[in-house]
C-alpha cells in the first residue's frame, strides 16, 4: 500500500470515530464509558495522518529543490545529454496500488453513513437468555420495588426478577418499560438486548406481550408499555422470558442509546 493510501486511511478513519464519538452514534456499538477512548483513538489517528503528510510534503520539496540545483549545477550538456528520454511503448504500466484505494470504501460508509443498532433480526437469530447478571444466581430474594402506581424497570430487571424473585416483589404490580417489537410466528414479543462490552456480545432479553394490543406494530418498532408480569411464566423451558399483559402500550420514537447493560 502506498504512503498516500494510508495516510489518506488514518485521517478518514480517525474523522470518522470522532464524529460517531461526538453525535452518539458510538452507542450502536459500544457502552457509554467507551466514548473517551473512542475520542482518543480517533485523535491520534488523526494527527498520525496529518504530521505523515506534512513530513512527505517537506520530503518532496526538499528532493525538488535538490534536483533543481543539482540540474543548474550540471549545465547545458546536462540538458542535451537526457534528450535522448523514455520513449512511451504504448504499453500501460500496472498499479496495484490502486486496488489499495478500495479500503477507503468501508471507512467512507462508516464516515458518512452510520449502520443501525441491532434489532429484531438479531433477536431471531439469537435464543433469548436471562442477563449475565443473573446467569449463575439460583432463586433469591429481590429487594422490595418503590412505591408507585407505575415502576419503571429496564426489561433487563423484569426479566432476573421474574425467573429468579423468589419474594415476587412484581405479583400484583404495575410495571413500565420499553424496548422493540419482535414477531416470532404468531407470537408478539418485546425485546432489549443487553451488552458487557459492544454490539458484538449483545444477548437479547424478552418478553411475551399478550392480548393482541401490540400485534397490529411491525417488526423494530419502539413500544413504551405499563402492564404486570403473569407470575411463574419465566423458566428454562422458555428462555425466561415471562408473559406480560399490558394495559397500555404506546409507540415511540427509538432511543439514542438502544441497549442496556
Amino acid at each position: 500500500m502506498r504512503r498516500e493510501t494510508q495516510n489518506v486511511l488514518l485521517i478518514l478513519l480517525g474523522g470518522a470515530l470522532v464524529k460517531i464519538a461526538v453525535n452518539g452514534d458510538y452507542l450502536r456499538y459500544v457502552k457509554p464509558a467507551q466514548q473517551p477512548w473512542i475520542i482518543a483513538g480517533g485523535v491520534v489517528m488523526l494527527v498520525l495522518g496529518a504530521v505523515a503528510i506534512l513530513r512527505d510534503l517537506v520530503t518532496a520539496r526538499a528532493a525538488a529543490k535538490a534536483a533543481a540545483l543539482e540540474s543548474e549545477a550540471a549545465g547545458p550538456q546536462s540538458h542535451e545529454s537526457h534528450g535522448h528520454g523514455h520513449v512511451d511503448d504504448g504499453h500501460g504500466h500496472a498499479h496495484p496500488a490502486r486496488s489499495a484505494w478500495l479500503l477507503v470504501v468501508p471507512v467512507l460508509a462508516v464516515f458518512l453513513v452510520a449502520p443501525p443498532a441491532l434489532g429484531a433480526d438479531s433477536v431471531t437469530r439469537t435464543t433469548a437468555r436471562v442477563p449475565q447478571s443473573a446467569a449463575t444466581t439460583s432463586a433469591a430474594a429481590f429487594p422490595p420495588l418503590p412505591a408507585g402506581k407505575v415502576v419503571e424497570l429496564a426489561m433487563n430487571e423484569v426479566v432476573t426478577r421474574a425467573g429468579w424473585d423468589s419474594n415476587g416483589t412484581m405479583n400484583g404490580r404495575t410495571i413500565g418499560m420499553s424496548g422493540f417489537v419482535v414477531h416470532e410466528g404468531s407470537t408478539t414479543l418485546l425485546a432489549r438486548l443487553v451488552i458487557s462490552c459492544c454490539a458484538a456480545d449483545a444477548a437479547p432479553v424478552t418478553v411475551h406481550l399478550k392480548g393482541g394490543a401490540a400485534d397490529r406494530f411491525p417488526s423494530d418498532t419502539w413500544l413504551k408499555v405499563t402492564g404486570q408480569v403473569v407470575p411463574g411464566t419465566a423458566n428454562e423451558n422458555n428462555s425466561y422470558t415471562p408473559d406480560f399483559v399490558p394495559a397500555t402500550v404506546e409507540r415511540i420514537a427509538a432511543p439514542k442509546d438502544p441497549y442496556e447493560y
